[in-house]
Formats: C-alpha cells, sequence, structure tokens
C-alpha cells in the first residue's frame, strides 16, 4: 500500500473502499471481504446511511483479533442537511456512535452548500436549499472537533477553487483533504493542482464511473461517453500490462496521488481494485488517458437531486457547463 502524508498528520492509504449506496448484508459481506484483502481505509457519510452497519463490522473485526483500529482509517462527512455551525459536533457525535469509534481519521464537509432537513433524511427531492451557507463558522466547529480529540483531520468534499482559497485564507487548521469526482473523463487538473499546492491530499470518488448505481438516481454524463471500462483506449492499455481496465484507471489516478475510494461488492474485483502497485503506466499510456478527459461534460454528480440547488450562492460547478 502507498500512503499519502496529510498536513494535520497521519498517513491515508491510498486506496480505500467506498461505500456509497452500500447497505445492509450486502454491505457486511463486501466490508468483510475488503478488510480481508487489505483494504484499511473506509470512506463513508451520514448521508450515506451506512454508519452503523460499517460500525458492526470493524466492531467485530477488531474484537476478533484480526486487527486493530490504529491499523484502520476511516472517513464520514458532515450531511448537506446539517452543514451549519451549530448541527457540526451533534452530528460527528451520532456518526461516532453509529461507526462504535471514538475518533474517526478525517471528517469532511459533505458539500459546500446546505439544504433543509426532512423528517425522512433519504428523501433527498424534498429537502429545499438553505442559502444561508456560512463556510467560515462551520470550519471554526469543525476545528474543535480536532481539538476536542472526535477527528484527527478535517477536510472539505465538493468544494471550488474559489471556496477553498477562503477556508485557507481564515483559518488555524488548513483542510487536509479535499474529496471530489475524478476519474478518465472529469479529471480536473486545475483543481488538482491547486490542492497539490497548497498540501492538500485529493482523494477521487466515482472513480470507475458508477456504472448502475449512475443509471438507478438518474445521474448521466452531458457528453456522449462510452463506458470508462469499455474505453478503447483503456482496453489497450490493459491489454499492454496484462491487468483489467479498472486496474489501468485506478493505477493512472494514484500515479497522480490522488487517493482513490472504488466500490464494489464483488469479491474478484475487490481483489483487483487494491492490486495496483505491481505495475506503472509509462508516459505514453499516461498521455493516452490524459487525452480522455471531457471536461464537465464528463461530470456525473451535479447535485441536481437537490431541487433548486444550482441557484444556491455556494453551489460549486459551473451553471454554464
Amino acid at each position: 500500500m502507498k500512503y499519502l502524508k496529510l498536513n494535520f498528520g497521519g498517513n491515508m492509504p491510498i486506496v480505500g473502499y467506498g461505500t456509497w449506496l452500500a447497505k445492509d448484508s450486502a454491505l457486511i459481506d463486501a466490508l468483510n471481504e475488503a478488510l480481508n484483502c487489505g483494504y484499511r481505509h473506509i470512506d463513508t457519510a451520514t448521508a450515506y446511511e451506512n454508519e452503523h452497519v460499517i460500525g458492526k463490522v470493524l466492531n467485530e473485526w477488531i474484537a476478533s483479533g484480526k486487527g486493530t483500529r490504529d491499523e484502520l482509517f476511516i472517513v464520514t462527512k458532515l450531511p448537506p442537511y446539517a452543514n451549519r455551525a451549530s448541527d457540526v459536533e451533534e452530528c460527528l457525535k451520532k456518526s461516532l456512535q453509529s461507526l462504535q469509534l471514538d475518533y474517526v481519521d478525517l471528517y469532511l464537509v459533505h458539500t459546500p452548500f446546505s439544504v433543509i432537513a426532512t423528517d425522512d433524511k433519504s428523501n433527498l427531492a424534498a429537502m429545499n436549499p438553505d442559502n444561508t451557507t456560512d463556510h467560515l463558522a462551520t470550519w471554526k466547529v469543525m476545528e474543535k472537533q480536532v481539538s476536542d480529540g472526535r477527528t484527527k483531520a478535517i477536510g472539505v468534499s465538493n468544494f471550488n477553487i474559489k471556496q477553498i482559497q477562503r477556508l485557507l485564507n481564515n483559518c488555524l487548521i488548513k483542510p487536509a483533504n479535499l474529496q471530489i469526482e475524478h476519474h478518465l473523463y472529469l479529471q480536473q487538473p486545475e483543481l488538482v493542482d491547486f490542492c497539490r499546492k497548497n498540501d492538500i491530499t485529493v482523494t477521487a470518488y466515482s472513480c470507475l464511473g458508477t456504472k448502475g448505481n449512475r443509471d438507478l438516481i438518474g445521474m448521466k454524463w452531458s457528453k456522449e461517453l462510452p463506458e470508462m471500462l469499455e474505453n478503447d483506449s483503456v482496453l489497450k492499455i490493459a491489454e499492454k500490462h496484462g491487468k483489467s481496465p479498472a486496474q489501468v484507471i485506478l493505477r493512472y489516478i494514484v500515479q497522480k496521488d490522488v487517493a482513490v475510494i472504488p466500490k464494489s461488492t464483488n469479491p474478484q474485483r475487490l481483489a483487483e481494485n487494491i492490486q495496483i502497485f505491481d505495475f506503472e503506466l509509462d508516459a505514453a499510456d499516461v498521455e493516452t488517458l490524459r487525452e480522455q478527459d471531457a471536461g464537465e461534460g464528463g461530470r456525473i454528480v451535479w447535485f441536481e437531486f437537490f431541487k433548486g440547488i444550482s441557484e444556491h450562492p455556494e453551489y460549486p460547478f459551473s451553471k454554464e457547463a
């Protein structure tokens, strides 16, 4: 395993296990398999509604003597409906209770915008934008979670350069990580370079295109693009190295020192996704894959399942894209 050093201390495994849209018995089986395969970086979020399942698996794994808490790197996130200073601490405490942990290794602000909660936290379409979002007030309470020992490090997710710079200009603790959609068709080099220059690690979500789940929630690329794992250039490079298309795409991302959190419930693919350290893409491979970038036309997650969210003053993406 390769590790990324966080600016506030600690090392994050560059390959993690993503758990978005994974729940109940399927997640129990998959997470146990992931731990057996060597995954120690586990990514979740309050909004995923699966922290209690992950907590159960991790608690049993530690109690069985298969590993220790110190070996794990656990990430969770402040949900959009709690993205305000008054909600941070209570929300993190609830996450820790569900995860059966005393602390998490990284706590992220899930989105730069906030929405108004409803009784049914799973009904995103019923949540209206809350235009009073105050990043600086929220970040101040995020910093307190570090000093109080509930999290080792803090960061953000889905923020743009302007929003991150505002935090950098006003913080006591710099963001340690930015989690963004990042894959073959949405490479965001300017944002990744900005983070690198400011000593902020980057984690890529939807790094294999979220096939199936993408269709399930009605998200799609605005450009006509082949499935990543069926892309001709990827297939040729995979054949050249004797690797799977997924391994090529994941290797391309980690070679740029960006962490990946692929999700799978298939044991074979789970194992393949972490076995990407025994080969290296050459300069020609890298250039070919770089050329697949479709810019904003390759974006999958626009958060439009929150009605009217593109009019929020902190909506992070270009409306002209």
